[in-house]
Protein backbone atom coordinates (compact mmCIF):
# COMPACT_ATOMS: atom_id res chain seq x y z
CA UNK A 1 0.00 0.00 0.00
CA UNK A 2 1.44 3.48 -0.73
CA UNK A 3 0.86 6.21 1.45
CA UNK A 4 -1.66 8.88 0.63
CA UNK A 5 -0.41 12.26 0.80
CA UNK A 6 -3.44 13.63 1.41
CA UNK A 7 -3.53 12.51 4.84
CA UNK A 8 -1.95 13.17 7.94
CA UNK A 9 -1.62 10.62 10.47
CA UNK A 10 -0.66 12.17 14.52
CA UNK A 11 0.22 10.45 16.99
CA UNK A 12 -0.63 11.83 20.44
CA UNK A 13 1.41 10.35 23.61
CA UNK A 14 1.86 12.95 26.00
CA UNK A 15 -0.63 14.81 27.88
CA UNK A 16 0.86 18.53 27.11
CA UNK A 17 -0.74 18.88 23.66
CA UNK A 18 -3.73 18.87 23.06
CA UNK A 19 -4.22 22.51 21.85
CA UNK A 20 -1.09 21.63 18.91
CA UNK A 21 -3.31 18.67 17.76
CA UNK A 22 -6.76 20.72 18.07
CA UNK A 23 -4.75 23.55 15.95
CA UNK A 24 -3.19 21.33 13.94
CA UNK A 25 -6.54 19.10 12.88
CA UNK A 26 -7.89 22.62 12.35
CA UNK A 27 -5.66 23.56 9.82
CA UNK A 28 -4.94 20.53 7.95
CA UNK A 29 -8.72 20.09 7.77
CA UNK A 30 -8.80 23.58 6.10
CA UNK A 31 -6.42 22.76 3.70
CA UNK A 32 -8.29 19.87 2.61
CA UNK A 33 -6.29 16.94 4.46
CA UNK A 34 -7.78 14.27 6.25
CA UNK A 35 -6.08 13.57 9.51
CA UNK A 36 -5.91 10.53 11.74
CA UNK A 37 -5.00 10.53 15.29
CA UNK A 38 -4.48 8.13 18.18
CA UNK A 39 -3.76 8.77 21.71
CA UNK A 40 -1.62 6.46 23.52
CA UNK A 41 0.37 6.44 26.87
CA UNK A 42 -0.11 9.17 29.10
CA UNK A 43 -1.80 10.96 26.62
CA UNK A 44 -5.29 8.99 27.24
CA UNK A 45 -5.84 11.69 29.96
CA UNK A 46 -6.87 14.20 26.91
CA UNK A 47 -9.62 12.37 26.19
CA UNK A 48 -11.22 13.85 29.90
CA UNK A 49 -9.66 17.33 28.21
CA UNK A 50 -12.75 19.84 26.98
CA UNK A 51 -11.27 20.47 23.92
CA UNK A 52 -11.53 16.32 23.21
CA UNK A 53 -14.78 16.43 22.11
CA UNK A 54 -14.31 19.49 19.74
CA UNK A 55 -11.53 17.27 18.22
CA UNK A 56 -13.57 14.19 18.07
CA UNK A 57 -15.98 16.13 16.10
CA UNK A 58 -13.66 17.28 13.47
CA UNK A 59 -12.92 13.46 12.80
CA UNK A 60 -14.87 10.75 11.25
CA UNK A 61 -15.52 8.19 13.79
CA UNK A 62 -12.71 6.16 11.85
CA UNK A 63 -10.18 8.49 12.20
CA UNK A 64 -10.00 8.86 15.60
CA UNK A 65 -8.91 6.50 18.44
CA UNK A 66 -7.39 5.85 21.60
CA UNK A 67 -5.13 2.63 23.09
CA UNK A 68 -7.59 0.22 24.88
CA UNK A 69 -4.38 -1.11 26.75
CA UNK A 70 -2.78 2.38 27.58
CA UNK A 71 -6.49 3.49 28.45
CA UNK A 72 -7.06 0.54 30.76
CA UNK A 73 -3.40 1.13 32.30
CA UNK A 74 -3.96 4.63 33.54
CA UNK A 75 -6.74 3.19 35.47
CA UNK A 76 -9.83 3.46 33.31
CA UNK A 77 -12.51 0.73 32.15
CA UNK A 78 -12.39 1.05 28.07
CA UNK A 79 -16.08 -1.42 28.03
CA UNK A 80 -17.41 0.82 30.59
CA UNK A 81 -15.78 4.21 31.23
CA UNK A 82 -15.68 5.70 27.10
CA UNK A 83 -14.57 8.83 26.83
CA UNK A 84 -17.35 11.35 25.21
CA UNK A 85 -16.91 12.17 21.90
CA UNK A 86 -16.02 8.32 21.56
CA UNK A 87 -17.75 4.87 20.72
CA UNK A 88 -16.82 1.23 21.44
CA UNK A 89 -15.19 0.75 18.48
CA UNK A 90 -12.45 3.39 18.95
CA UNK A 91 -10.86 1.50 21.56
CA UNK A 92 -8.51 0.40 19.74
CA UNK A 93 -4.70 -1.48 19.86
CA UNK A 94 -1.41 -0.43 18.28
CA UNK A 95 -2.37 -2.27 14.97
CA UNK A 96 -4.45 0.77 14.56
CA UNK A 97 -1.02 2.59 15.61
CA UNK A 98 0.95 0.71 12.70
CA UNK A 99 -2.26 1.38 9.77
CA UNK A 100 -1.56 4.96 10.68
CA UNK A 101 1.92 4.12 9.46
CA UNK A 102 1.00 2.62 6.33
CA UNK A 103 -1.48 4.69 5.23
CA UNK A 104 -0.20 8.55 6.24
CA UNK A 105 2.69 10.27 3.61
CA UNK A 106 2.97 13.03 6.80
CA UNK A 107 2.77 11.48 9.94
CA UNK A 108 3.72 13.74 13.62
CA UNK A 109 4.57 12.91 16.93
CA UNK A 110 3.38 14.45 20.10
Amino acid sequence: MSADGNLLGIFVTSPQYMRHVLGITHAAKRAGKKVKVFFSFKAVHLTKHPDFVKLANLLDPEDLAICAASYTCEGNDPQLDIPKGLTGPQMRTQAYHVEILEECDKYLVF
